[in-house]
C-alpha cells in the first residue's frame, strides 16, 4: 500500500514507535509531520527525512493550543492532511490505592485528551477535503487488564469508544478511524516498566519479561516496531470506508478474538 504525497500527523514521533511509523509512511511515498513535546528531538527526526517528505512539529498534545497551532503549521505548509496517527504516550505503574491522583490525570490527559484534542483539530480538514484516516495508538490493553496500570488500562480502552464515535460521524464525509492495539514493544517506555514492576510485584525482572510481558504470547517475542508501523500502513492507506471503527490486534497471539 503506498501514501503518495499523503500528509500524515503523527504525534510522539521524535523516536520509538512513532518514528517507525513516520519511516514507513516515508518509504510508502507520504510526507510526515514529527509531533513532539521535545522540537530539539522532533527537528532531529525529521532532518533524517529531508524538508520535503518531513516537518518537525513543537506539540503538547494535552494542550488545546498548542494541538490547534500545530496542526495549522501543518495545513499551512502542505494544504491538506490526510492521516492522524495520536501515538503520545507515557507509562506510571502503581497499585490503584497507591496511584497519585496527579498521575493518573496525567496518564488519561497524555493519552485520551491527546486523542480527543488532535482529532478534533484534524478533523475540519478532513471533511473539507472528503478524505481522511484517524489511527490511534491503543494497546492490548484497549482488550484486557493488568495490574499496576489502572489508567492506562482505563484510557485504552477509551480510545477503542472515541474511535468508533468518529468513524460514526466521519463515515459519510469519508473519514476513517480505528486503533491499533499492540503487545508489549521493547521500547524505552517498556524497559523502564520492567524493573518498576519487578519491585512492585516482588519478582525478579526476567520473571516480568518471560511470565507477565511475554508469558501469554504464543512465540514469547516481542512485538517489533515495524510489525506495529505496518498495521498502521494499513489502516492509512486503506482504499474504502469497509475498514473503520476497528482494532487490531498486533501481539504474537497475546490476546485473540
Amino acid at each position: 500500500m503506498q501514501l503518495t504525497d499523503k500528509v500524515s500527523i503523527i504525534t510522539g514521533a521524535a523516536g520509538g514507535i512513532g518514528f517507525g511509523i513516520a519511516k514507513r509512511f516515508v518509504a510508502a511515498g507520504g510526507k510526515v509531520a514529527i509531533a513532539d513535546i521535545n522540537m530539539d528531538a522532533a527537528r532531529k527526526a525529521a532532518a533524517e527525512f529531508g524538508e520535503d517528505r518531513a516537518m518537525a512539529v513543537e506539540m503538547d498534545v494535552t494542550s488545546e493550543a498548542a494541538v490547534n497551532a500545530g496542526v495549522k503549521a501543518v495545513a499551512d505548509r502542505w494544504g491538506r492532511i490526510d492521516v492522524l496517527v495520536s501515538n503520545a504516550g507515557v507509562q506510571i505503574v502503581h497499585p490503584v490505592e497507591q496511584f497519585p491522583f496527579d498521575a493518573w490525570k496525567k496518564m488519561l490527559a497524555i493519552h485520551l485528551d491527546g486523542a480527543f484534542l488532535t482529532s478534533r483539530a484534524v478533523l475540519p480538514y478532513m471533511y473539507e477535503q472528503g478524505s481522511g484516516s484517524i489511527i490511534f495508538q491503543g494497546s492490548v490493553h484497549s482488550k484486557l487488564a493488568s495490574a499496576l496500570k489502572a489508567p492506562y488500562v482505563t484510557a485504552k480502552h477509551g480510545l477503542l469508544g472515541l474511535a468508533r464515535v468518529i468513524a460514526k460521524e466521519g463515515g459519510e464525509k469519508g473519514v476513517r478511524a480505528n486503533v491499533i492495539c499492540p503487545g508489549f514493544v521493547r521500547t524505552p517506555l517498556v524497559d523502564k516498566q520492567i524493573p518498576e514492576q519487578a519491585e512492585n510485584l516482588g519478582i525478579s525482572e526476567e520473571e516480568v519479561v518471560n511470565d507477565i510481558m511475554l508469558g501469554g504470547t504464543v512465540t514469547k517475542e516481542f512485538t517489533t516496531i515495524e510489525d506495529v508501523a505496518e498495521i498502521a500502513l494499513l489502516f492509512a492507506a486503506f482504499p474504502s470506508a469497509a475498514l473503520t471503527g476497528q482494532s487490531l490486534l498486533v501481539s504474537h497471539g497475546w490476546c485473540m478474538e
